[in-house]
């Protein structure tokens, strides 16, 4: 039996490589955009309006799916947006807009496909966290923090559905060389007495992604998660799995003087 995929956020990136890479292994895959009709056609998938904003388009998109394939399988939620500056000059709309699809957007989708999950007793809900989701990052706090959040709300979920069948696991890609990493936006806000501290950060952040790893290998690693052995969290290339390791073991004034070192911080 083919196995059916709703992924969200495919029209570039890691979603859009994820997307074409299951076609072409064999999956019948819906992508979500918000705006389909701008998104370039990409082989083997169905496209759909999905905005994880929006309440009422996740209910629908889930719906279409589930009339047209009878079952969603996996569910793949990569849709996100990033934000760069000072905590301090953050805004409420700021973070709230991050958070709503960082964290609530893949809220909505969950709730929405758990039911049908539940009544199939089978399925995989693979949200796609990031190295900043165990590690902090200068002036990337908001991305941090929400990429944290999703990680404990995906940790307990777990628990709470794999009686019925349900595992939730996590892939957590480095910096990736793509548009949301290479144009990541800033607080509209400046607070001037961060601005050295923040260009060195950008211009080590810049570096990072230039030296990032193509999506299609984190599209790779992801087909990898799905078709292994369940395990909660997969760092998504080798200097993920190095700093996973490092967080977990190396000394806390080491790590935490190599993060400054990386992003060009004075110790």
């Amino acid at each position: 039996m083919q196995n059916t995929v709703l992924i969200t956020g495919v029209s570039s990136g890691i979603g859009e490589a994820t997307a074409a890479a299951l076609a072409q292994a064999g999956y019948r895959v819906f992508g979500g955009a918000r705006t389909p009709f701008a998104v370039a056609p990409i082989a083997g998938v169905e496209l759909l309006e999905l905005d994880v904003r929006q309440d009422e388009q996740v209910r629908r998109a889930v719906d279409l799916v589930l009339e047209q394939a009878g079952r969603i399988d996996i569910v793949i939620n990569n849709a996100g947006v990033s934000l760069i500056g000072p905590v301090e000059a953050s805004s409420d709309a700021e973070a709230q807009a991050l958070f709503d699809t960082n964290l609530f957007g893949v809220l909505r989708v969950m709730r929405a496909v758990l039911p049908a999950m539940r009544q199939q007793q089978s399925g995989l809900i693979l949200n796609i966290s990031s190295v900043l989701g165990f590690l902090p990052a200068p002036f990337m706090g908001l991305y941090a923090s929400s990429k944290h959040a999703l990680e404990g709300l995906s940790e307990s979920l777990d628990h709470e559905v794999r009686g019925f069948g349900v595992r939730v696991m996590l892939v957590q890609p480095n910096f990736t060389n793509t548009r949301l990493d290479a144009n990541a936006p800033q607080t509209r806000a400046s607070i001037p007495a961060y601005g050295e501290a923040l260009s060195q950060t950008l211009e080590a952040l810049q570096k990072q992604v230039a030296a990032g790893e193509a999506p299609s290998r984190v599209a790779s690693k992801i087909i990898s998660a799905i078709r292994g052995g369940y395990r909660m969290r997969h760092p998504a290339n080798p200097s993920a799995r190095l700093l996973s390791f490092l967080r977990r073991f190396a000394p806390a004034g080491a790590v935490d003087k190599g993060i400054r070192s990386t992003f060009g911080l004075k110790s």
